[in-house]
């Protein structure tokens, strides 16, 4: 960026502390995929350039970015931030910060390109090399400035018991051999600490998130057993109901959580996996965050009360993030974020349920669409997203709003976010309506990363 100013040792320490929200440890977590046991590697710090080891500061890494990094006692003017663009400042923000996005379907796009076997899916598509077919690989990922990423684990909820447990199991196993295909550019986190590591060191830190409590076949066995293998979130629905409970899609029939509803949300809290209400109805919303002692996560959803969708998320609901210490994950889902687009849904919903198809059967839609005689589908726009974030902002808070773009998860995406390389786009709009880069900071990663460090320790 070429700001040469003088910026001194104690302000060029700062920077980093102070955007993710704290002071952290900064050398290599014992996790990192393919370190050594109990080796241990000074953390890069993009923008600082700072190394701290038991021998103290790497000079020469500092020196090096003295030239390129804004003074770090604080943002805005007195950071010589005044005179750099929006475009910037949203860059040095998100290079602070890791962007911490809640939800990406990667995993299941390269399922359905070769196949279950997590082998032969991961082979289908070289990450490294792009893949213009997806919304997601390594080069744009890099582009957009993506600090870490919760891939979703989702199998669908069309399959039966049996298939959806095994279907889950696999889609972890791929996420694993996906961060030992790129090591050098994806590191498997299972901690926020974890998170923090593998961005400081130049990763993507790759987190699981298993998409519907139909995967662990009605048994909290099963639900520990995706702990262990690193899950930190589950959603508690998917399009359709569960045993014990609502799903936002469905015909309502438990009024929220059941019994055993509330026993599985304990039951995450207890071993520190993050309840994730996406896709839940209201009531199961409301249930869920009055029995959690821990904070939620809506990892995809957007305000409902600035596009009438069910899958977006109440004004009571916003609300009651601040008690409970929660994060509202805005998505990029253009039905969810335009009102234009939803009412298109709507009438999409009404020809298939016409013609014998269930409109919860996202694969079957294209085909549909390829002979559907209706209007043409109205496109979103990044001024559409923007609309959802402020609104989350002002009714949940800026401490209980984050990121969650539903990547390769959705066949179409708004008009300036149409894959992962984007994301920097959405920060420079935001400063430019006069956000600060502090707000951005907490919008980009320090919340979730709040909520994720909060489950870190199971009880």
């Amino acid at each position: 960026m070429g700001l040469e100013r003088e910026t001194s040792v104690e302000q060029a320490l700062g920077l980093g502390d102070r955007l993710v929200g704290g002071e952290h440890e900064v050398l290599g977590h014992p996790l990192d995929a393919g370190r050594a046991a109990g080796e241990r590697a000074p953390r890069r710090i993009p923008w600082t350039g700072v190394a701290r080891s038991t021998c103290g500061i790497s000079v020469t890494l500092l020196l090096r970015h003295l030239t390129t990094v804004p003074r770090a006692a604080d943002w805005g003017e007195d950071a010589g931030m005044d005179h750099l663009t929006a475009a910037e400042r949203a860059e040095a923000v998100l290079a602070a910060v890791p962007l911490v996005d809640g939800h990406n379907d990667l995993p299941w796009a390269l399922r359905n390109l070769a196949g279950p076997d997590p082998t032969s899916a991961l082979a289908s598509a070289d990450l490294t090399a792009g893949a213009p077919d997806l919304h997601t690989d390594i080069p744009r990922l890099r582009k957009g400035q993506v600090g870490a990423q919760f891939w979703s684990v989702y199998v669908p909820s069309s399959l039966d018991t049996a298939g959806a447990v095994t279907a889950v199991f696999e889609q972890v196993e791929l996420v694993h051999l996906m961060t030992e295909r790129y090591p050098d550019d994806l590191g498997l986190a299972l901690t926020a600490d974890a998170a923090e590591s593998a961005f400081a060191q130049g990763r993507v830190a790759s987190l699981l998130g298993a998409e519907g409590g139909h995967c662990i076949g009605n048994s909290l066995g099963t639900l520990r057993s995706l702990r262990r293998l690193g899950v930190r979130y589950m959603t508690l629905t998917h399009n359709d109901n569960t045993d014990w409970a609502d799903s936002a899609t469905d015909e309502a029939v438990h009024g929220g959580l059941t019994d055993f509803g509330h026993e599985v949300v304990r039951e995450m809290n207890r071993i520190g996996m993050l309840v994730d209400l996406s896709h839940v109805a209201p009531t199961t919303m409301r249930d869920a965050i009055a029995t959690s002692t821990s904070p939620v996560m809506f990892t995809h959803s957007s305000c409902r009360a600035v596009t009438d969708h069910p899958r977006n998320v109440p004004d009571d609901v916003l609300e009651s993030l601040p008690a409970n210490g929660g994060v509202c994950m805005v998505t990029f889902v253009p039905s969810f974020v335009s009102s234009a687009v939803a009412q298109w849904e709507l009438g999409l919903k009404d020809a298939m349920l016409a013609a014998g198809r269930d409109p919860r059967d996202h694969p079957s839609r294209p085909e549909f669409l390829a002979n559907w005689d209706g209007p043409p589908r109205p496109t979103a726009t990044l001024d559409d997203v923007v609309a959802h974030v402020e609104h989350a902002r002002e009714v949940a808070g800026i401490d209980h709003i984050g990121i969650g773009g539903d990547y390769d998860g959705v066949d179409a995406l708004p008009v300036g976010l149409e894959d992962v390389s984007r994301y920097p786009a959405l920060f420079t709009a935001l400063l430019e309506r006069g956000w600060s880069e502090d707000d951005c900071a907490k919008l980009a990663g320090r919340n979730a990363l709040r909520v994720l460090r909060a489950s870190d320790t199971p009880t």
